[in-house]
């Protein structure tokens, strides 16, 4: 098949109804497409299906007598998709139109043409007051599932909108140089030669923003290992770990390698990354080779250094905890689908056992920085406060940067501060 919208309604369907991820999905996908503007076409339909699923899911509801889902769920996510078409990407209607009822017919469901037809202009003619009946709800308004929004408010009273807004935006494309092999202003120079908007990110020493998404493969400079695809707020973590010449330094859930790579690139040290699947830790070796760096790679559990610690102490520990990663929803769409309000509980529990399985192999006068992609308190400085609740051997370094705010211990960025993804930063240093 190379219609590109019936691809693109197997992948949502496969996403939205089935649990399959973004990335899988557009793997298995995209290579069926032979040209880069379809390939481009049906990365922005599965984001922006993931993104607003929840809002036009709803919407069908009030679209069809008889809801799609179970019966045809590919021709259900071709619907979405369709309203996605006419709303967030805003392609002419006419075309939208035609283009998924022509789709019905690639996913061989030909009767279903006619329907798919009458649903589409039946929202021309009622958007209106649709639109402002999913905007009634924050859950449709927002396309988020109502626990998380929930859980925002409880935590972010007075930042939830902005924080469930800028959640549903379209990201800017961030760049981090690699020092080794160029500076940041030759790479912009370069990138600009190129006809690539590119810009130095204010305040981050290594970040370079795009305003807009982009075949990165086809970029000056990638193949070279010139630059790797960052969220500066995951750049933020290089500056907070202070690495030196000489030391040795342990990151830990280390796929897939970004911050590994960074701190690789800003000091000569002797790195450990230590990941538990195998797979995601293939990555981490593919980064590693393009950048033209080294680290020893470790599978294994971070929770359970026997398995894979030589004894000998780090003077840097980095920790980027497993969790619910609603900070990057802008970023990752599908998270919003897959989390659980139930899944919470478990991740904490993960996270207070990497803690504390870590902290002994820290050097004294060591600095671990505890990080996560996580907005929520519980995943956050409740997991610092319990702790250092019960030990006396621990200072907690002050965090203070340009984009968003102290916590009770810590340092929180908020979705769309400083352009930024969510993130939290928590820097320990044992005494």
């Amino acid at each position: 098949m190379n219609d590109t919208r019936a691809l693109a309604a197997q992948a949502l369907a496969d996403i939205a109804l089935r649990g399959m991820s973004l990335r899988e999905a557009l793997d298995q996908r995209a290579p069926k497409l032979r040209d880069p503007r379809d390939r481009a076409l049906l990365t922005a339909l599965l984001s922006d299906g993931a993104r607003w699923w929840l809002r036009f899911d709803a919407a069908l509801d009030r679209l069809l007598d008889k809801p799609l889902r179970r019966k045809e769920p590919e021709v259900h996510a071709l619907l979405v998709l369709g309203l996605v078409q006419l709303e967030i990407l805003q392609l002419q209607d006419y075309a939208a139109v035609a283009a998924t009822v022509e789709a019905t017919r690639a996913l061989n469901r030909p009767r279903l043409a006619g329907l798919a037809n009458a649903v589409l202009r039946r929202w021309q003619r009622e958007r209106t007051a649709l639109l402002a009946e999913l905007d009634a709800q924050p859950q449709t308004r927002y396309a988020m599932p109502p626990w998380l929004v929930q859980a925002i408010t409880a935590d972010w009273p007075a930042q939830a909108d902005a924080v469930l807004a800028d959640s549903d935006r379209e990201p800017p494309l961030m760049l981090r140089a690699n020092r080794r092999r160029t500076s940041r202003d030759a790479l912009i120079e370069q990138l600009r030669t190129a006809g690539y908007t590119a810009d130095a990110h204010p305040w981050l020493t290594d970040g370079i923003v795009l305003p807009h998404s982009s075949d990165v493969t086809r970029m000056p400079g990638f193949a070279q290992g010139l630059f790797a695809v960052q969220d500066g707020a995951a750049q933020v973590s290089a500056d907070l770990a202070d690495v030196r010449d000489g030391q040795r330094v342990l990151d830990a859930c280390a796929a897939p390698g970004g911050k590994a790579c960074h701190l690789l690139e800003r000091a000569d040290i002797t790195l450990t990354a230590v990941e538990f699947d195998a797979a995601r830790a293939a990555r981490i070796r593919q980064n590693l080779e393009r950048l033209g760096l080294h680290a020893e790679l470790r599978i294994g559990d971070a929770a359970d250094p026997s398995a894979w610690w030589d004894g000998k102490p780090f003077d840097r520990i980095l920790i980027d905890a497993p969790c619910s990663a609603t900070g990057v929803l802008r970023r990752r769409p599908d998270v919003r689908l897959h989390r659980r309000a139930s899944d919470i509980a478990a991740l904490v529990a993960q996270q207070q056992r990497i803690l504390a399985a870590l902290w002994p192999l820290l050097a004294p006068g060591g600095k671990l920085v505890y990080v996560t992609c996580s907005l929520l308190r519980a995943e956050n400085e409740a997991v610092i406060a319990s702790f250092l609740a019960d030990r006396d051997d621990v200072h907690v370094a002050p965090v203070s940067l340009p984009a968003g705010q102290g916590a009770a211990v810590g340092w929180q960025i908020l979705p769309g501060d400083g352009d930024l993804d969510g993130m939290y930063y928590a820097v320990l240093e044992r005494q």
